[in-house]
This record gives C-alpha cells, structure tokens and sequence, in this order.
C-alpha cells in the first residue's frame, strides 16, 4: 500500500496578510517616489510650473507616511515569527534587528534605510522646499534608500556557496520588485493625483497627457522587467504547465498570472485608447464633452488597476517552496509505503543552468524588449493622430 501524498497548505492567513502589509509599505515608497521624480514632477515642471510643489508635496507625503509605517509592518513580521505560541513578541523582534546575524543585519537595515527614504523625502512637504533645487536630490536619495530596503528582502542571509547564482538570482529578485513596486506604487500616485487640488483645472489636460505619456515609460520597463524574471522564476521554480494544476504552488502561481494578466490587459486599454484619446485633448480650445468622460473614467480604470495590484501582492506570500518539489515529494510519497514526515521529504537540487538556457534566456529578453518598444512606438503615433484630427475642427472653426 503506497502511503498518502503530503498536503501542501497555503500557511495561515495571518501570516499572508502581515507579509502583505509590508509589501504594500515598500513597494509603495519606491513607486510614489519614482512618479514624483521621473513621470509626474517634470510633467508638472513643463506644462504646468504653478503646480509642481502641489504635486510633488501631495506624493513626497504619502511615499513618508508608507516609508515610516514599513517600520511596524516589518516588526509585526518578525514578531509574529519570534512569538513560541503564535501570537506576537515585540521585545523580540526588536532585539533581532542588529543583532549580529546575516538576518538580523538586513531587518536592520530593511528598517533603517526604510526610515532614512522617509525622512530624506518629508521636507518636500513643504511647498517652498518641493518648488526648489533640492527636489531632485532629495527624491533621488529617497529613491535609492527606498530601494535598497525593498532589496534587503531578498538578500541572502547565509554565506552562499555559489556567488555567482546566488548574484544573478538576487538581481533576479531586485528586478521583480523594483518593476512591480515602480509599476503598481505608480498608478496609486497617479489616483492620489486625481484627487482636486493637486492640479490646477486650467493645467490638468496638458498635465495628464505629459505624465501619463512619461509614465508609460517608467510602466513598460516595469513590465518587462516583471515579465523577464518573471519568465525565469518560473522556470526555477515549475517543470511543466501541468504542475500550474497538479501542486499547490502551481494554482496559486496561476492566479497571480491570471491577476498579472487583468492588469496587462487594463494597462493596454490604457495605453491605446485611453492615453491616446487624453493625448488629444491637448488641443486648446476643445470643450468636447468628451474631455470630461475621458478624464472621469481615467481615475476610475487607474483605481481597478490599484485594486488588482494590491489583491495581486496579497496572492504572493501564499508561494511557498516550489512547483517541482511539491511533484517530486507527492510522488515520493506514493513510492513509500510508510508515510513520511514533511521534515524528511526530499527535496530536489536547483536546476543547473546550462548554453541552452542562456540562449531562450537572450532571446526572450530580446523579444520583450522589442514588443515594448514597439508598443510605446504605436501608441505614440495613435496619439499624433488624434492630436492632428481634433487640430483641424478647431483651426477649421476659428
């Protein structure tokens, strides 16, 4: 008789949702940040210069207050995991931080630097401060603290034994991060911009067309750069299409790629119709009621966008182990006529890159970056030319 196969929970719901918070809190700082000092404060600086300190006040403020509440986020974390009864020891986790181990160095840091982005971008609260030189570096030295606190998640907290995969599979991570949390942190900025009084209404259509379009930038490399190590955590981590059914890791893998695809196929909507239509607007003079329909239902298409994003970073603390290893232990499992303890279950060695891999690797790479590039290219002249066709009705009526 073949013993049964091991059950692979999903972990307590708790655990999921304070790993969630802490997400949301990095991510959050590095993408309000990014939008303040690449997509939104030169588009202000450009069309409309009154409103760059309300701009850049209103998201320097909510990438402090997320970078400040990292802080409990992260100890309620590790205090959840220091408790022996499952409940939460503060006192603990706050002796972990420092405390001389690998682990403790980077929670250290992850809280510090976490802090340090925080009180680098609070003085541009102040629209005095936001309006002058020190913008820029204030920002970009958020910017960079924000983000090495968001790395430290995935530093590895033992010596490795191969630096080199160990390096490529960190900056792997960097990657995935850094893109969902420039990606999904800016699109929370842009719906805090919509909001009144941030932009002034005789500057908001030349606005929203110059930020919307830079934003598309900074959201496409994004995506790319999900999409690429994306591609290759997969392949680390699932042997098959048929493990996305057969394990636990692959159905919630699944959901995460069908949520990834909801958010790819609003932010094509987006990149279109939507920008292109917003983009077209730009002529002065047009009062089409279709100007205010576009710029009503934007806000709303962002914030589904929000919504996706953040039930998406819920969904990613239920990935636990692997695809592969959860195939080869359920198998094990039913070779053994005995049942084995979970603890004692084999577990199968990381796959050995090989010329191969490089290869498809390189290609796909390419390939992701030529589709986006292409697609900001056709999105652009979709642009141009609703920008010339609302041109001539409105010189043809003057």
């Amino acid at each position: 008789m073949a013993a049964a196969a091991p059950s692979t929970p999903l972990g307590p719901f708790i655990d999921s949702a304070v790993a969630w918070t802490t997400w949301v809190t990095l991510m959050g700082a590095v993408g309000l940040t990014t939008l303040a000092l690449l997509s939104a404060g030169p588009a202000a600086a450009r069309t409309a210069p009154a409103a760059l300190p309300a701009v850049t006040a209103r998201l320097s403020l909510a990438a402090a207050v997320l970078g400040v509440l990292v802080v409990p986020a992260v100890l309620t974390d590790l205090a959840h995991g220091a408790s022996k009864t499952h409940g939460y020891d503060y006192a603990a986790a706050w002796d972990t931080l420092f405390d001389g181990s690998n682990a403790g160095r980077l929670s250290g840091l992850e809280v510090t630097l976490s802090l340090a982005g925080a009180a680098l971008v609070a003085p541009l609260v102040v629209r005095s401060i936001a309006a002058g030189p020190a913008r820029r570096w204030l920002l970009s030295a958020g910017l960079a603290a924000s983000s090495v606190a968001l790395g430290t998640t995935k530093f590895p907290t033992r010596t490795p034994a191969d630096w080199g995969r160990t390096s490529f599979d960190t900056l792997v991570w960097m990657l995935h991060l850094l893109g969902g949390g420039v990606w999904l942190g800016g699109l929370a900025g842009l719906l805090l911009l919509a909001f009144p009084g941030a932009v002034p209404a005789a500057g908001r259509r030349p606005f929203w067309s110059a930020a919307i379009r830079r934003f598309s930038v900074t959201a496409m490399a994004s995506v790319a750069g999900i999409t690429l190590s994306g591609l290759f955590l997969y392949w680390a981590h699932v042997d098959g299409p048929t493990q996305l059914v057969t394990t636990m890791y692959g159905r919630v893998l699944g959901v995460k790629i069908l949520i990834f695809g909801g958010l790819l196929l609003l932010g094509m909507v987006n990149q279109f119709w939507l920008h292109p239509k917003i983009d077209a607007l730009r002529e002065e003079g047009d009062q089409r009621p279709l100007a205010t329909l576009l710029l009503r239902r934007f806000p709303l298409v962002v914030a589904v966008e929000v919504l996706l994003g953040m039930t998406l970073l819920f969904v990613a603390p239920f990935l636990h182990g692997s695809a592969r290893n959860q195939a080869f232990q359920a198998r094990a499992a039913e070779q053994s006529a005995t049942p084995i303890p979970a603890k004692k279950l084999p577990k199968l060695p990381a796959k050995e890159v090989s010329a191969s891999t490089w290869v498809y690797g390189t290609a796909e790479t390419a390939a992701v970056v030529v589709l986006m590039v292409g697609a900001y290219r056709v999105s652009g002249r979709l642009a141009r030319r609703r920008t010339d066709g609302t041109a001539t009705p409105a010189t043809a009526a003057a």
